[in-house]
């Protein structure tokens, strides 16, 4: 086969990829947030008939003032970032550090921990003997509380993905920096920690997008309005406007896309550091 006829063979393979996917996608991606979005721009009566038009009268600074000012978004969002910020740098930090104990210990025990961790990433939560044992340390309710639960459940799929990644990384490093007199928390955080930033940082996306649509330990764990985070806050507007007989679909939708817009932001930021970063822990891990 001549090159191009493999080449116009390839282009019309990929065209075709294209295509399939966008079909998969149009239906299950595009429409649906075509719809969100549209729709949190109309007035309520406009928005309950959930129509993908344009809207004929546009709501949308009325929509989001309300949203921001009944909805407690701005409250809301203290909370996450309160809880989600802290819950990242701890899970990143100790991650690596324990990723980095796991790849280099042969000993049984390192290995049974290891296994112990990662069973985290599959198990079902386990939500009353957690509320009991919060109560038990008087911390029930709190965003510490809360915090020190996702720092627990979300250090499993961290050590998970770093250790493959370290243990690609010679030993020989670490041997040539403690020659020169570097000691282990020196290497760990000039050699060790540089190195898989990579893999880290795919897992602080999926840790981000995981914490910050946290809802199921969010009902039970924090008590009040004062502490609820955004997906809490948005089923509690949600509820609320159950409860007045009519939902306010315009409302919602709205709240929906404010809760949404700090992690699209945040991919928008780092994508151009995911894909290498996933590719890196294809080949090392």
């Amino acid at each position: 086969m001549s090159a191009p006829t493999a080449t116009r063979s390839v282009r019309r393979r990929t065209a075709a990829r294209l295509a399939l996917l966008s079909l998969i996608a149009l239906p299950w991606v595009v429409l649906p947030l075509w719809l969100l979005l549209v729709n949190s721009v109309k007035p309520m009566g406009e928005a309950s008939l959930l129509g993908l038009g344009l809207p004929k009268t546009w709501a949308l600074g009325d929509n989001y003032a309300t949203v921001i000012r009944e909805g407690h978004y701005l409250r809301a969002l203290t909370n996450s970032l309160m809880v989600v910020v802290p819950t990242i740098a701890v899970v990143v930090v100790l991650g690596a550090m324990a990723a980095w104990g796991y790849a280099r210990s042969r000993s049984m025990t390192a290995k049974v921990a290891y296994n112990a961790t990662v069973l985290s990433v599959v198990l079902p939560p386990a939500v009353l003997p957690t509320i009991y044992e919060l109560q038990t340390l008087h911390i029930d309710g709190s965003r510490l509380g809360y915090f020190l639960v996702l720092t627990g459940t979300r250090m499993g799929s961290v050590i998970f993905l770093a250790t493959g990644f370290v243990k690609s990384i010679p030993r020989e490093l670490e041997e040539s920096a403690a020659i020169d007199g570097a000691s282990r928390p020196q290497i760990f955080a000039r050699i060790i920690f540089p190195l898989v930033v990579p893999v880290l940082l795919v897992g602080s996306v999926i840790l981000i997008i995981s914490t910050w649509n946290e809802f199921f330990f969010a009902e039970f764990l924090l008590q009040g309005q004062d502490r609820a985070t955004l997906p809490l806050a948005l089923y509690q507007f949600a509820s609320a406007s159950a409860d007045q007989s009519v939902m306010r679909w315009n409302l919602i939708f709205a709240h929906v896309v404010l809760t949404s817009l700090p992690i699209v932001l945040v991919y928008l930021a780092v994508q151009r550091r995911v894909i290498p970063g996933l590719s890196s822990g294809a080949i090392k891990g």
